[in-house]
């Protein structure tokens, strides 16, 4: 059959977006090299859309929580995904889990019931040269095709160690206790920083030794750390002071509410954990320097230890592992198209969200988004206060580049709504959301599915 549209990988991204395509007519190839003598590390099967990880599609909760709220968003848009998740789903409380072989089975049927999509066991080692193509390989894109995306980015390789440092909401952060500041305060007050005494340092780094960390895959074990990439923890390890020369110096950062208080110790912190924005309405900051092996739940017990984030409420923790993702704000346009060759979209984990769902969604978005094209038609993006608008928003620009790493949905995304009290604020995300999405669908021209 020839096609319309080239789809390389058939994840869940690749999947979605090879439906959202054939149900409006357009002829699809997808690409999926498990099954044509090919497989990664992780998988265990052939089938499409498997379930490498968890099995939960996380909250279903539409009104308090920023996944539910994207699920609700791909139903109206009839997802694959969420269509076949439902077929596949099993008892998990307020969570959306699956059957993940009935799941995975049930994707392939879907799209085998569509007589213009073929699905074709190959890998493919080079991005095409020319025809509309969606690229969805995810996470753990074969070395071959990693290094011809590498050469069209100007990057010789995308395979590596991705050193995830935790995010913290704004909202959740002490400015009684930090304060803004650039080192010698030059360059603007661009930095939130959380002033440590030596006892405090000393017990921290402590924590970070006993600390129970999370070992690395065996197919992870002989892939080196790139520069700047060392746990926060093996740099503790290597001196008592290492720390304090590093990502926590305090040089030239002076405490102004030690000023004012006659702090015992003056106004010079022995230690400083610094925070950066990470994205453009500053609702997110990250902790600079904090990559790490622990485990998620004595992250979040030390890190609320440091002065300022005792009360500290996480947009992502933090790890190390394997990863194969794009700088997607600065390579890709608004509609996830490849700047230096537009004719390529790129879709799922690889252009650096985080989860099924999310991977999903963006799948499902540059299917609608590549169908528009096809006909002609103008294609507006999802509203900013939406679920699916404030994901895309976040991997096509609205992120800081120098320090963009992958992400999760969560409401530090949405345009913040600070006149709304923090305990009804997350049912007022989400109502505006459903309001503004629903005004989107009823203008939105798609062609009919």
């Amino acid at each position: 059959m020839s096609y319309d549209v080239h789809i390389v990988g058939g994840g869940l991204a690749g999947s979605e977006a090879a439906w959202q395509l054939g149900r409006r007519g357009v002829r699809v190839r997808l690409s999926e090299m498990r099954g044509g003598g090919d497989s990664t590390p992780a998988h265990q099967g052939e089938g499409l859309a498997e379930l490498v990880c968890s099995n939960s599609f996380r909250s279903d909760d539409d009104e308090r929580n920023a996944v539910g709220l994207l699920h609700h968003e791909m139903r109206r848009l009839d997802s694959l995904i969420m269509r076949a998740g439902e077929k596949a789903r099993v008892p998990a409380g307020s969570a959306m889990a699956v059957d993940r072989a009935v799941f995975s089975a049930e994707v392939e049927r879907e799209l085998r019931s569509l007589p213009n999509v073929e699905i074709v066991r190959e890998r493919v080692d080079i991005l095409p040269e020319s025809g509309l193509t969606i690229v969805a390989t995810g996470p753990l894109t074969a070395a071959s095709l990693a290094a011809s995306i590498g050469a069209a980015t100007g990057r010789e390789s995308l395979a590596f160690f991705d050193a995830i440092a935790p995010i913290v909401h704004h909202e959740s952060i002490d400015m009684s206790v930090c304060w803004m500041a650039a080192r010698w305060d030059k360059g603007g007050k661009d930095y939130i920083n959380c002033p440590m005494t030596r006892e405090q340092y000393e017990t921290f780094v402590q924590g970070l030794l006993d600390g129970e960390k999370t070992e690395f895959r065996g197919w992870e074990a002989n892939t080196p750390y790139f520069d700047g990439c060392m746990p926060i923890e093996v740099m503790a390890a290597r001196g008592p002071e290492t720390l304090r020369f590093g990502p926590m110096k305090p040089v030239g950062l002076d405490n102004p509410h030690w000023a004012t208080a006659e702090h015992p110790t003056g106004r010079w912190p022995y230690a400083v954990v610094q925070l950066r924005q990470d994205n453009k309405l500053g609702t997110l900051w990250n902790m600079v320097g904090f990559q790490t092996k622990l485990k998620h739940a004595e992250q979040v017990r030390l890190f609320r230890t440091i002065p300022g984030l005792e009360n500290a409420e996480f947009a992502r923790l933090g790890g190390l592992h394997r990863n194969t993702f794009l700088n997607s704000p600065m390579l890709l346009d608004r509609q996830l198209r490849l700047n230096s060759a537009p004719h390529v979209r790129f879709a799922g984990q690889i252009t650096g969200c985080e989860g099924y769902v999310e991977s999903s969604a963006v799948g499902l978005l540059a299917g609608l988004m590549t169908a528009a094209e096809l006909t002609g038609g103008e294609w507006s993006s999802p509203p900013r206060t939406s679920a699916m608008g404030a994901l895309l928003a976040h991997i096509t620009g609205d992120a800081e580049a120098e320090s963009y790493q992958p992400m999760n949905v969560n409401f530090g995304l949405f345009p913040p709504l600070p006149e709304v009290k923090k305990k009804q604020r997350k049912e007022a995300y989400t109502e505006r959301a459903k309001a503004d999405f629903g005004g989107w669908l009823a203008e939105l021209e798609l062609v009919p599915a």
